[in-house]
């Protein structure tokens, strides 16, 4: 992937297509393929949503390379997710993604964004600024503990 990623607005006719791109980003950490099937609804983007959730795409080479979704209300605005395609984690797009939407919850009148981290992405969300500020169980695996992160803006 060569050019610099543009930003636009998700379609909901692309939501099987960004659902697919978010599966295999979580895949690609090693996760089982039953820890896989656990998280699938969690992590399908559903065409009803793509609007109301603010989903973006990061775009380049003509491809989406990446998504995520702003969701909640000001103050604090809520990183629904945020996921990279394989072929394109450590190229950038991802820090340029969370700034991008870092940019879009401060321009609605948030004054935090608050996420919940995969353990796999923590070093990530750190190294983009957030804090650690508690946890919460899993909505998909029983008994699993993640972080809870916030960013002022």
């Amino acid at each position: 992937m060569t050019s610099a990623p543009i930003f636009r607005p998700a379609r909901p006719d692309e939501a099987g297509t960004l659902t697919e791109l978010v599966l295999r980003s979580k895949a690609h950490w090693g996760y089982s393929k039953e820890f896989m099937d656990a998280c699938r609804d969690e992590l399908t983007i559903h065409p009803e949503d793509v609007i109301p959730h603010r989903t973006t795409v990061a775009v380049a080479d003509g491809r989406p390379v990446a998504v995520a979704m702003l969701t909640g209300e000001p103050p604090h605005g809520e990183l629904d997710m945020l996921f990279v395609d394989p072929d394109a984690i450590g190229k950038g797009f991802g820090g340029k993604l969370f700034r991008h939407i870092a940019d879009l919850a401060r321009e609605s009148g948030c004054h935090s964004l608050e996420l919940t981290a995969d353990p796999y992405a923590e070093p990530f969300y750190e190294a983009m600024g957030a804090v650690r500020i508690g946890s919460e169980p899993s909505q998909s695996i029983p008994g699993r503990v993640l972080n809870r992160y916030a960013l002022k803006l």
